[in-house]
């Protein structure tokens, strides 16, 4: 299941977050990949000691803590520490799979929040395989999309501009993914009942079949 999570941050937020990328140093992106991928990756990253740092995945933090898509489709159980990359021209990031488990955490879904205008750059787009072909996915400034780790995916490479993202990766309650995606289409339809016709029997019921859902299949 990939999740578009449209104006996730507004535009003003965006630029602040940008305007602390302008300021921090960066690094070079394979620092933070794996054997496999180091192979295949060249952008730069926000180097992740820098004093900006905090407050820049704090105000991705305060986001996703107020996007109930985000919550509905993620189940968040652990949200990994943001990293910020950097793509000019001639960097890509080649054919992977994000690791599966990071820090002792085995990882279900991974992240990518768009920084720049799609207008401001060419190429860059992210690159999903999935049973339908692969995707291709350029959003506008502040919105995101959420997408299973599982999956092969890449970034075509810059030919100009720059290209700003944000990016990380989740552990679900939910570890199972047609169960996560069985409880965010309950979500969406008490939601869309709850909107048309209130508090009702069918509203609870669904509640209830929600929650013993989460009972059951929930991981602590």
């Amino acid at each position: 299941m990939i999740i578009f999570i449209g104006e996730l941050m507004d535009r003003e937020t965006v630029a602040r977050l940008v305007g602390l990328m302008e300021r921090a140093s960066f690094v070079d992106g394979r620092t933070t990949a794996g054997e496999l991928a180091a192979q295949v990756k060249n952008n730069n990253q926000v180097d992740s000691s820098d004093p900006l740092v905090p407050e820049m995945r704090q105000i991705v933090a305060d986001c996703l803590d107020a996007s109930r898509l985000f919550s509905s489709a993620a189940r968040p159980q652990h949200v990994r520490p943001p990293l910020f990359s950097r793509y000019v021209p001639g960097m890509a990031y080649g054919n992977h799979v994000d690791d599966a488990i990071m820090n002792g955490r085995r990882m279900d879904l991974s992240f990518t929040l768009f920084l720049s205008d799609p207008e401001s750059y060419d190429g860059g787009e992210l690159v999903i395989d999935s049973t339908a072909g692969e995707q291709e996915i350029k959003l506008p400034a502040g919105s995101a999309v959420l997408y299973p780790s599982t999956s092969l995916h890449r970034v075509a490479p810059v030919t100009r501009g720059q290209r700003l993202a944000a990016v990380t990766w989740v552990r679900s309650l939910i570890r199972d993914a047609a169960q996560r995606e069985i409880l965010f289409d309950l979500d969406r339809v008490q939601e869309a009942l709850f909107e048309r016709d209130g508090k009702t029997p069918e509203t609870d019921l669904l509640a209830k079949t929600q929650s013993n859902l989460l009972r059951l299949w929930a991981e602590d």
